[in-house]
């Protein structure tokens, strides 16, 4: 399989799936989904959603159960708006790089204001309180 035609697949895949969960799926359980990216397998047997779900625990965990319970129905929205010779299973895993990403902005955001006071010793200091000594 040409790694164009996979990756063309999976831009498709990706649109389709965050398509279908924004505009077609009417389960309470699913919040403010995501689809940050998708992996395809060689054979194209199996497609892996990787989402980022807005809220708490909690929230993130009833929308995962919710897209695990609607795979059938987005499988079968996929099978009409992707012809391939076989719609592949559909499983959703969390992605947790966005929330990473803004915890470490945060952070340097932090430690920047922290540098601009004078909280963080830079080395030049240690090196004048070493020559001191």
């Amino acid at each position: 399989m040409g790694k164009l035609r996979v990756a063309r697949l999976e831009e498709a895949f990706k649109q389709e799936i965050s398509d279908i969960i924004q505009h077609e799926m009417k389960d309470p359980r699913i919040g403010f989904v995501s689809v940050t990216r998708v992996a395809l397998s060689g054979d194209l047997h199996h497609v892996t959603a990787y989402v980022s779900i807005l809220g708490d625990e909690e929230a993130k965990k009833s929308t995962l159960v919710g897209l695990a319970r609607a795979t059938g129905f987005l499988r079968s929205e996929l099978s009409r708006r992707i012809r391939l010779r076989y719609t592949p299973e559909l499983t959703f895993k969390l992605d947790e790089s966005i929330a990473y990403s803004i915890e470490l902005t945060s952070f340097i955001d932090r430690l920047r204001e922290g540098a601009e006071y004078d909280d963080i010793p830079s080395s030049r200091d240690k090196n004048r309180s070493s020559e001191n000594n």
